[in-house]
């Protein structure tokens, strides 16, 4: 996969649901600024027996550590399992190509993260002939638009955000106008210690799908999924391990069982030493997508986009310190700029940049609220902020 040259606006869908405990203060990605914390997309790191994740393959126009919170597109080391930076081509892949009936209900998913200036490819499966499609949450995180193709026909279609769980790593895209489709055939039985597995996916964002043979290694294991350098770490729980070399790009895609079926999604892997991969359960994760189906929306599983405002934040002295502004977003417009520290939100004081998450969350786009801030010069102002579509969460 290539870069995206020309990228589109963010999604114009609305939220559907109020959403509570996450908004997206912060994507920031372009002003290269480290220590920004970019709230509603870096999770704290928790303990836990292995670190690594599974990655999109990814291409950028700059490093990944110029994207503030997105780790998971980390360059090299653990964060995609390759050790790979540049275009998506240039991943290594290894395998052979995915057989006809590993590909029925297999989707290939290429997304444009628009605030990063970077494109992004996965794999996803589909769950009705309609085009519900499961995937890993960090496939589409931070996306502004995704495209998916689907494995067995070619036929290309975009998709938008149902709901996602960042907790437990799933995400529904539901597909434009599609019908008739096959669905992936997803296992009543759960992974055995031992098994014969395969896992097929999108390896290296090549658009073609390769499968990695392997056994199931060890069944219910916990992990701390974190790029090399441990930013963006979360805790995963009750993973499939196997030996099947699950690489970048497979992530969101099948773990076949011995019989044929799905009985996992490709989530993590290692990177050298013997091959480690980590899958999700497919029974968890599809009851995951049954309450996202659902539209539930609470403090993990969150319906639709994020609201908004267009800021990278740092705590500052009485309040969020303002480190960068994306040109021509809310914050922007009303008249916020860096080197700001904003006090109140809907007149609520504002102590930190944890502060402003938290006042922010439960908002939807195309709300209006009122933001306070003090200028550099110690001058208090105040203005209505429209919040924006935000690129998935």
């Amino acid at each position: 996969m290539t870069e995206t040259e020309t990228v589109p606006t963010p999604p114009t869908m609305p939220v559907r649901r109020r959403r509570r405990g996450r908004v997206a203060v912060a994507a920031v990605g372009t002003f290269g600024i480290a220590g920004a914390a970019a709230f509603g997309i870096i999770r704290a790191a928790q303990p836990a027996t292995v670190v690594g994740q599974a990655s999109p393959a990814q291409s950028a126009s700059q490093p990944a550590e110029f994207i503030p919170g997105y780790g998971r597109f980390g360059s090299g080391g653990f964060s995609d399992g390759t050790g790979s930076t540049g275009s998506a081509s240039s991943a290594s892949t290894s395998g052979t190509t995915a057989t006809d009936a590993q590909q029925v209900g297999i989707v290939e998913i290429n997304t444009v993260l628009h605030y990063q200036n970077a494109a992004a490819a996965g794999t996803g499966m589909v769950l009705t002939s309609d085009g519900e499609i499961l995937t890993n949450n960090h496939v589409v995180q931070g996306a502004t638009s995704i495209s998916v193709t689907i494995s067995s026909t070619g036929a290309t279609y975009t998709a938008t955000v149902v709901g996602t769980d960042p907790t437990d790593d799933v995400a529904v895209l539901q597909l434009s106008d599609a019908s008739g489709l096959q669905t992936a055939h997803l296992s009543n039985d759960e992974a055995t210690l031992g098994e014969a597995v395969t896992g097929v996916g999108n390896a290296g964002g090549t658009g073609t799908l390769t499968a990695a043979d392997g056994t199931v290694t060890a069944l219910d294991q916990d992990i701390t999924a974190s790029d090399e350098s441990g930013s963006g770490a979360e805790q995963l729980t009750g993973l499939i391990e196997t030996d099947a070399a699950i690489q970048a790009g497979d992530s969101g895609g099948p773990l076949y069982g011995s019989d044929g079926a799905i009985i996992g999604m490709d989530t993590a892997a290692s990177s050298g030493g013997t091959a480690q991969g980590y899958a999700i359960p497919i029974g968890t994760a599809t009851a995951i997508a049954d309450q996202i189906e659902s539209g539930i929306d609470n403090a993990t599983i969150h319906q639709g986009y994020p609201a908004f405002l267009g800021v990278s934040l740092q705590d500052g002295a009485n309040g969020a310190a303002v480190a960068g502004v994306l040109t021509d977003g809310p914050a922007a417009d009303a008249g916020i700029t860096a080197g700001v520290v904003i006090t109140s939100v809907g007149g609520t004081p504002v102590g930190s940049a944890s502060d402003l998450a938290s006042a922010l969350a439960g908002y939807e786009a195309g709300d209006q609220v009122s933001i306070g801030w003090t200028t550099a010069t110690g001058t208090p102002a105040t203005a209505p902020v429209t919040l924006a579509t935000g690129p998935a969460d």
